[in-house]
């Protein structure tokens, strides 16, 4: 009976050891499990929920692609498009600027000019009154001689004024613009100080139309070029009579020195009898990119010169896609079955072709300098200028280069620094150009390109009215 009580007391024992084991491993295993999720959490990304917010003005979203530093050389004409100094998607060109030009009577109000001639600008008009006291004390005249531009809206862009009808040594202009930093800039030239390097020609605008020799008497060889092109341009198709006439070109022309290239700075069509101005184009010079000429009305005419390589040209081939060689399929050996027939392969053509014969002289059509001149490879013999800007032209296949010409050498617009070939990889003769910004290929032809080159800058809109009323024609009472 003991030792039935004895076996009995052990094997209570025994359960209550195997239920405190048992809990004992239970409770390891919680705290296992429990270790285990804090050091699963401890290696998760912390994740923080969005939370939707109203901004007003609209949400904003950060274009990853801005932090991407592009390696393609892509050709998208939207990257190339710059108004402004900037680069802008939206084709604008110059359709909302414009320029007035008159002679406004004299008044006993004369501060408030700028209001009778459609200035909206008020702080504008404050500003021209406390600074215009002593151009008014210098007038001449019974009229106020004024070149007047305005942007979209109105906007002013630049005012410039004339001491008086009359051109001659006391000649003043008074240009004024709006300044990036705020406010508003007056610069003051005299016609005494540019007389003294300005010469003005007149010359039929038959001889410049039909006989560039009679032209090549009386100007260096690469106004003759460029000449010609402004005419050219200029010419106003509706009145297509006016060789017959004794209309005229008058010129403005600084012959240059050792320091500055010759250049027009002002081209008229005009009635010598009557003064009536038929059209103009006037120089701008600027110090960023290649200086332009611009209409009277404010419109550029540079596109076609920086399209004007040659002469006599014809446009054979433009952007887009050529054929490739392909390499010749072998025949199947023993009756096999027949290669497939390889698909056509194609490769992208940058550049215009220009044909022409062989012998044909090739201009710059900027002002620029020599980077390249020789032989290379596809392109046979080649030359490269380098423009300001960034800008690079590129004329290929030549079968020679001007004699004169070297690396490192200043070229002006309108020299002849080649002539046509058809060496390197050509199917005949004729003239391969390119334009290329930043290094990347520009289709000059394509209507969606609108470079800083071809659009009136703010910058420039009060060296435009300046020049308008400084070297234009006198303007009639």
């Amino acid at each position: 009976m003991a030792l039935s009580i004895k076996a009995i007391n052990l094997a209570k024992l025994i359960f209550i050891g195997l239920i405190m084991m048992s809990m004992l491993a239970f409770v390891s295993s919680a705290q296992a499990q429990q270790s285990n999720q804090t050091a699963q959490k401890s290696k998760a990304p912390q994740v923080k929920k969005k939370v939707a917010t109203n901004v007003q003005g609209g949400i904003k979203f950060k274009d990853n692609a801005i932090d991407k530093s592009s390696k393609s050389m892509s050709l998208n004409p939207e990257l190339f498009k710059r108004i402004d100094g900037q680069y802008s998607r939206e084709d604008t060109g110059n359709f909302d600027y414009r320029i007035q030009r008159g002679c406004i009577r004299r008044s006993f109000n004369e501060n408030n000019l700028p209001a009778n001639i459609g200035v909206e600008d008020r702080s504008f008009n404050e500003f021209f009154n406390a600074q215009s006291k002593v151009f008014f004390d210098r007038m001449r005249g019974n009229c106020v001689p004024y070149a007047l531009a305005l942007g979209s809206r109105n906007r002013f862009e630049s005012l410039s004024i004339m001491n008086g009808p009359l051109q001659d040594s006391q000649t003043e202009v008074w240009t004024f613009t709006p300044s990036a930093a705020g406010g508003y800039l007056v610069q003051q030239d005299s016609l005494k100080e540019e007389s003294k390097r300005f010469t003005e020609i007149q010359i039929p605008l038959n001889d410049v139309l039909y006989d560039p020799k009679k032209v090549g008497d009386q100007l260096p060889v690469e106004l003759v070029w460029e000449l010609n092109s402004v005419i050219k341009q200029i010419y106003p198709e509706e009145n297509n009579a006016l060789e017959n006439t004794r209309s005229v070109v008058r010129l403005i022309v600084d012959f240059g020195d050792k320091e500055r290239w010759a250049q027009i700075w002002a081209a008229e069509i005009i009635d010598p009898s009557s003064q009536e101005i038929f059209s103009s184009a006037f120089w701008v010079d600027r110090s960023d990119i290649p200086g332009g000429f611009y209409t009277a009305s404010g419109e550029s005419i540079e596109r076609t010169f920086w399209t004007n390589p040659l002469s006599y040209r014809r446009i054979s081939r433009g952007v887009g896609s050529v054929r490739a060689s392909s390499k010749k399929v072998a025949a199947p050996k023993n009756g096999g079955a027949p290669a497939a027939v390889p698909q056509q392969r194609y490769r992208a053509h940058m550049g215009i072709d220009y044909s022409a014969p062989i012998g044909t002289p090739i201009f710059s059509v900027a002002t620029g300098k020599v980077v390249h001149l020789g032989y290379s490879g596809a392109f046979g013999n080649l030359i490269i200028l380098e423009h300001p800007g960034n800008y690079r032209t590129y004329y290929a296949h030549l079968s020679n280069y001007n004699p004169e010409l070297a690396v490192g050498n200043e070229v002006r617009r309108g020299l002849e620094i080649g002539y046509v070939g058809s060496t390197g990889r050509s199917t005949g003769p004729h003239l391969h150009f390119e334009l290329r910004k930043d290094g990347v290929y520009v289709d000059p032809y394509s209507p969606k390109i609108q470079l800083d080159l071809w659009n009136m800058r703010e910058s420039d809109s009060g060296l435009l009215t300046r020049e308008i009323l400084l070297l234009g024609t006198p303007i009639k009472n």
